[in-house]
């Protein structure tokens, strides 16, 4: 069978929910097994996770299921597939022990997860897979090549171009993504979120000059910074920061714990000796002598920092002589919660910051441009994203020269199927 079919469980027309899944003849590989947070109207609901039915009609057809790195878009939902159906899974160090991390915690022991380099070929079931390094704001992130009789198949997975990412956890191999263009890529599928946005993402090296101003500025206050535990890079910056200016740091929320324990573990995350101080410790230091990096960037009910505005949390009390950093962008869906949790602290006379202390780790226009350029693909398939966000994609791709006819902007269950020769639903 010559024909490549492609379809997504999740990942279009919304943000989050990611998982696409790439038929090779018989052979069915997975690609993500993400989560979306819920939107305002679904009340009551934790979050939404894609539908199973096809994989498990097709379990015996599935080869491996591929995760990039350990955010909840493209993770949240590995524990609910794997009730339901048995799979190899292939992912990084640091991913492969977060996965283990969420597992003990559900008492499942899993022993199908293989750990694979950044860059790295595989043979599975008699198909060819290559994966290729992408900067994200995760370590250990990668893009995937299925390699085809008819061309390879190439997810680029979440990622920014940025060229000053000095740690080699973190850097993007764009020769090995240029060397599989020139073996001849049948359909790119490229992160779409940013696709509206000109120019490139600024490097995430800019915000270690931020913090400096901003502590320098609040060094009379107690510093609470919100982020997301599993963005690795930016946690390592706040430490920095804080060791510069002789400040100790704790770091509350179970997943901020987990993930920091995990990381300097296996040498992802640097901490200065005697930087990291347990929570108990806090009240022998002086305030401005103390940073804490928190879970709760998105206005989540039960994080920390929801608990420390709602008066709720047992050991940390936010008041005036507190400054709060958001150094996250809302989740589409999530504004009024973020905007809940920062109107609670400012009634407690907290100085809340939530500007110009975050950057995103998707693609711009001409990063998009990049990999178009490199892989020259015969078909664009945009993923990750808002229809808005898969349209200015498909822009990009007609701008590059791109044949209408070309480029598929897909439905979450729809099939793409195609060859060499033509492509069609």
């Amino acid at each position: 069978m010559n024909q490549v079919r492609i379809m997504a469980l999740g990942g279009l027309d919304e943000n989050g929910k990611n998982m696409y899944v790439v038929e090779v003849g018989e052979a069915l590989f997975i690609i993500e097994a993400g989560l979306k947070y819920p939107e305002t109207g679904h009340l009551g609901v934790e979050y939404i996770i894609p539908d199973f039915s096809y994989l498990i009609e097709n379990q015996h057809r599935i080869k491996g299921l591929f995760i990039t790195h350990a955010h909840d878009d493209v993770v949240g939902a590995l524990l609910h597939l794997l009730k339901q159906i048995d799979v190899d899974i292939y992912t990084g160090n640091l991913t492969a022990d977060i996965i283990e991390g969420m597992l003990a915690e559900e008492n499942i022991k899993y022993a199908r997860i293989h750990c694979i380099e950044r860059s790295s070929t595989l043979k599975i079931s008699g198909v060819e897979i290559r994966t290729f390094a992408m900067t994200h704001s995760f370590p250990d992130n990668f893009g995937i090549a299925i390699m085809t009789p008819q061309g390879a198949i190439v997810y680029a997975g979440e990622f920014i171009v940025d060229y000053n990412m000095l740690e080699p956890s973190f850097a993007c191999d764009l020769n090995e993504l240029s060397e599989i263009g020139k073996k001849g890529v049948l359909a790119l599928m490229c992160d779409s979120t940013n696709a509206e946005r000109p120019g490139f993402t600024p490097s995430e090296r800019k915000l270690g000059a931020v913090f400096d101003s901003l502590f320098e500025e609040h060094k009379k206050t107690r510093i609470v910074i919100a982020t997301f535990a599993s963005n690795v890079d930016r946690v390592q910056q706040i430490i920095n920061t804080a060791y510069k200016f002789g400040r100790k740091v704790v770091v509350e929320g179970r997943s901020m714990v987990n993930i920091i324990e995990t990381a300097s573990k296996l040498n992802r995350l640097s901490i200065p000796e005697n930087t990291l101080i347990d929570i108990e410790k806090l009240k022998n230091y002086p305030k401005d002598k103390t940073v804490i990096i928190t879970t709760g960037s998105q206005g989540e009910s039960m994080a920390a920092l929801s608990r420390m505005a709602g008066n709720m949390h047992r050991k940390i009390t936010i008041g005036p002589g507190d400054t709060v950093i958001f150094s996250s962008n809302p989740i589409p869906g999530n504004e009024k919660a973020v905007s809940r949790v920062i109107n609670e602290l400012s009634e407690k006379g907290a100085t809340v910051i939530f500007q110009d202390a975050h950057v995103s780790g998707h693609a711009c226009q001409e990063e998009i441009k990049l990999i178009y350029t490199l892989t020259k693909p015969k078909y664009a398939i945009p993923v990750h994203g808002e229809y808005k966000h898969l349209k200015a994609q498909a822009k990009i791709a007609l701008d590059l020269g791109m044949e209408k006819d070309n480029i598929f902007i897909l439905h979450s269950g729809e099939v793409l199927a195609m060859d060499a020769e033509s492509a069609g639903l």
